[in-house]
């Protein structure tokens, strides 16, 4: 068996090079699918693509036939038409109990950029979800990824780093808007999408009592829907450029593929009031606003999730102890998860082989009542006892190695090797 992830994230490569790898939308992770199946057939698969992290996980019982480091890195380069060079020092990869640790500090919040925020869960779980409607998953994975979901609920319970601001929303408001705002109940929000983190920024803006929130989508219907829960308005794309220059905060997070809002697009929009400040997040990976924004006048403060890092990080170590608490709950989850994998894995081999030897030693004994036919019962008895006795002595040193092998998570050679000495076919 072989489970590995291969990975870049916003410890490990920079936001242009995540939004490079980026998969934006369902249709394009559906013909990702397909291409991985065709080229590892074998293979489970499960994509987990969010604005601060690419991550593919892969499972496949025959470790043989599974696909490395390169092979995967190849399948990236080939799908979004990369050079291979301009992004492999990026990708890391885990394999087997340090690919399941590292899911398990993804879907607990450990991983990420803010420390303890919620929305991972539920982004693990919508990757699960995709990966079963592509029939790309499996049994490996399924349980991989059950497993992820029901360590991080422990964690939440059982640690407190779910306190406190522990979301990207929250952070950028609390730390960045406040720094250029004093108050929010005179201005006007736009913001650009209507996803999860659309509204949890709004949630958090609302607090501070902002004036006027619009809300622009492609589907003008869905923008109304969360403009209203918030007592704004809702518009079309096509009014982008309008409430551009209403706005003096601008919240963008959707799933374009390029950014929808350039310098150009932007100073126009501005123009006649360049002398009021202007604090524009950038939730989107890809990112929806283009890096030149900022430089049109010095009352543009633009702001990514990058730039964000600093003061997650700062946050992080005021927490440490509660880190601790979760890594220890993580590392207890993992040994456990690949002790039943591989219990699984080992549990049909021991079976069967003692099935092969007791085959054997019920024929040696039948053969030994036919010629042993004076014995009287209880001396059968003792053969038959001692005949147990030898295969059970016989069998005790290969078994108790693969058990001590499987808990370590390594016996993938001697399953391989019980199978050929002893002719075991499944």
């Amino acid at each position: 068996m072989k489970l590995q992830v291969i990975y870049c994230n916003h410890q490990t490569a920079r936001l242009d090079v995540r939004e490079r790898l980026a998969f934006t939308s369902d249709d394009q992770l559906a013909e990702a699918y397909t291409q991985f199946r065709g080229s590892f057939p074998g293979s489970e698969a499960v994509v987990l693509s969010t604005c601060n992290r690419v991550e593919l996980y892969t499972a496949q019982d025959d470790e043989g036939g599974a696909p490395g480091h390169v092979e995967l890195a190849e399948f990236f380069s080939r799908f979004h038409g990369i050079p291979i060079e301009e992004f492999f020092g990026d990708l890391l990869t885990h394999n087997g109990p340090d690919a399941v640790r590292h899911l398990f500090r993804v879907c607990s919040s450990i991983d990420s950029m803010v420390l303890g925020e919620p929305q991972i869960v539920s982004q693990v779980k919508n990757a699960y979800r995709r990966s079963e409607e592509n029939q790309a998953c499996g049994p490996l994975t399924n349980a991989l990824f059950q497993g992820a979901i029901r360590v991080s609920k422990r964690v939440r319970s059982e640690t407190r780093l779910a306190e406190g601001r522990v979301s990207i929303a929250s952070v950028a408001v609390g730390e960045f808007a406040r720094g250029i705002f004093d108050r929010f109940d005179d201005k006007t929000v736009l913001v650009i999408g209507a996803g999860e983190m659309a509204e949890e920024t709004l949630r958090y803006l609302q607090d501070d009592g902002v004036r006027e929130v619009l809300v622009i989508n492609r589907d003008p219907q869905r923008a109304e829907v969360l403009a209203r829960e918030w007592g704004g308005s809702g518009y079309g794309m096509e009014q982008l450029h309008d409430l551009l220059g209403r706005a003096d905060v601008v919240v963008s997070a959707t799933g374009a593929d390029q950014p929808i809002v350039d310098a150009e697009m932007f100073r126009r929009a501005r123009k006649g009031n360049s002398d009021q400040p202007v604090f524009v997040l950038d939730l989107g990976a890809p990112r929806d606003i283009s890096p030149d924004v900022a430089e049109i006048d010095d009352n543009v403060f633009l702001y990514d999730v990058d730039d964000l890092q600093a003061t997650c990080e700062r946050n992080r170590k005021l927490r440490s102890r509660e880190i601790e608490r979760a890594l220890g709950i993580i590392d207890e989850e993992s040994d456990r998860f690949m002790q039943e994998v591989y219990h699984r894995a080992t549990g049909p081999i021991v079976k069967r082989l003692r099935e092969q030897w007791l085959e054997v030693s019920e024929q040696e004994l039948e053969r030994l009542r036919t010629k042993l036919g004076h014995l009287e019962e209880e001396d059968m008895g003792q053969v038959e006892q001692t005949i147990q006795r030898i295969v059970n002595k016989l069998l005790h040193p290969p078994l108790e190695t693969l058990r001590n092998e499987a808990r370590e998570g390594t016996p993938h050679g001697l399953l391989e090797a019980l199978r050929r000495l002893f002719h075991i076919h499944d």
